[in-house]
């Protein structure tokens, strides 16, 4: 998908998103118990600190072994009394890490001895999510990435020199997210997530880390949410 379609899907579901609000502003029935504050709102908005543990598929080095985090803001939008679809704009921090010795999967004369990649990103995940009576919640969504940095390493016995750039990782990311928020108190959530992404998030891998060309990330996040508004 290029850049301009990227665009225009992202206009549509702005325009979409504007249009529900818009209608559940007409019709919000002000008798309905509120799911996430004593005070009845239609929009609630809170802030959201958590890890990543991430692996990326594709590298040949299993395990959610590397950390990173997981912060920014979360607004939900009431639908129904049990119904809302959230959006947040996240610092979400991805890729992977091992320490352990093995040969490299495309020749064996060399031996890697660790690899480490972090992937920065901005991240918008929006998401439908269904509420029970205790105001906990699950929800499935979409999110888009925006990659704003990465730091990839490694070292080979013997020494291979490798240009990193002829090996870029994409600068634009889809992910399929499904998670689950329990509520502890008052506006106070546990929330756990994972997310597997859509597009490649690398379509050339170096040669000597990976026999696969294309690599995708997935990870599990443990957050906390607290609704502020």
């Amino acid at each position: 998908m290029n850049k301009s379609r990227k665009f225009a899907a992202l206009v549509v579901i702005t325009i979409l998103l504007t249009g529900i609000c818009q209608n559940v502003l007409a019709q919000y029935d002000e008798g309905e118990d509120p799911l996430y504050i004593p005070e009845k709102r239609l929009f609630y908005a809170g802030l959201i600190g958590g890890v990543n543990f991430a692996q990326v598929d594709g590298d040949n080095f299993a395990g959610y072994h590397k950390f990173g985090a997981n912060v920014g803001g979360v607004g939900y939008v009431q639908l129904k009394k049990h119904l809302a679809i959230s959006w947040e704009f996240l610092f979400s921090q991805k890729g992977a890490k091992s320490d352990i010795v093995r040969q490299s999967p495309a020749d064996t004369f060399f031996i890697i001895k660790n690899y480490g990649v972090t992937l920065n990103y901005a991240e918008i995940p929006i998401m439908i999510n269904y509420f029970d009576k205790r105001k906990s919640h699950a929800g499935i969504g979409v999110s888009y990435s925006r990659l704003v940095g990465s730091n990839e390493s490694y070292e080979t016995i013997p020494y291979l020199p490798l240009d990193l750039n002829k090996y870029p990782y994409a600068k634009d990311n889809f992910d399929l997210i499904v998670g689950a928020q329990m509520h502890l108190w008052k506006g106070l959530f546990l929330n756990m997530r994972f997310a597997y992404s859509i597009t490649p998030i690398r379509t050339i891998s170096p040669p000597v880390i990976s026999r696969a060309s294309k690599q995708y990330s997935n990870l599990w996040t443990v957050r906390l949410m607290y609704l502020l508004i």
